[in-house]
Formats: C-alpha cells, structure tokens, sequence
C-alpha cells in the first residue's frame, strides 16, 4: 500500500475516535481491520502503529489546534477537518519520516476528498499556522 493510502486508513480509523467513547475503541479497531479491504500485516501493522502514537500525543495536539484556531472552538470544528489537523499536525510535529510539505500537501488532499467545499481551504490555513 502506498503511504497516502496507509495515511487515508489511518485517518478512516482516527474518524472512529469521534463518535466513540475511548473505552470502545479496541473493538473498533478490530471491526475497522475486519470490515476494511484486504492488507498485509505490514500495512495493518503500521495503520495502527500510526493510530496509537496520534493519540498518545492527541491533547497536546488539540492545545496547538486550540491556540492556532483564533475565534474557533475545537467542538465547532468539522469531525473530518478535526481528524486531518489532528493526523497531518502529528505528522509535522511527532513523525520525522514525513516531511512537513508533505503532511500538509496530504492534508489538503484528504481534506477535498472527504470534507466539504471549503475544508481544504481551512486544514492549509490552520497547518500554515503550525509550521513553526
């Protein structure tokens, strides 16, 4: 699997963490993994590698969405827009193997395909806020 198709799984998963309770989420990664198409272990491996250490580092990220938003709540933040921040933000702070451009390159991408009209437009603006 190619990393943008690993990265769209990654996002699909942490979307879950949105309408469940955290306590559910093991056997929602189970369900995602089962119902899902067909991966290597690799690629199931390092989907939830990715998974955990996004949410090992979750409130630390939504303090940087929350001091980059000005005049925005993190609650009235779309559900996709919140989940692309949260990934491409723990991908330009926390996973060197991705490069900043393109954590929010990617982003962007995710955001067009499955957010609403202006959601690419507000992941770049608020990614742009936290490159430093």
């Amino acid at each position: 699997m190619r990393r943008s198709e690993l990265r769209e799984q990654v996002f699909k998963l942490l979307f879950r963490i949105e309408f469940n309770d955290i306590s559910e989420m093991p056997e929602q990664v189970s369900l995602f993994f089962e119902y899902e198409e067909p991966m290597s272990d690799a690629d199931r491996d390092e989907i939830h590698a990715k998974y955990e250490r996004v949410l090992e580092h979750k409130d630390e990220i939504d303090a940087l969405i929350k001091e980059r938003t000005t005049g925005w709540n993190i609650e009235r933040i779309g559900k996709v827009e919140l989940t692309i921040l949260r990934l491409a933000i723990y991908e330009m702070r926390f996973d060197d193997a991705v490069p900043m451009a393109v954590a929010i390159n990617e982003a962007v991408e995710l955001a067009k395909r499955f957010g609403p009209d202006d959601a690419s437009g507000f992941v770049n603006g608020i990614l742009a806020k936290c490159q430093d």
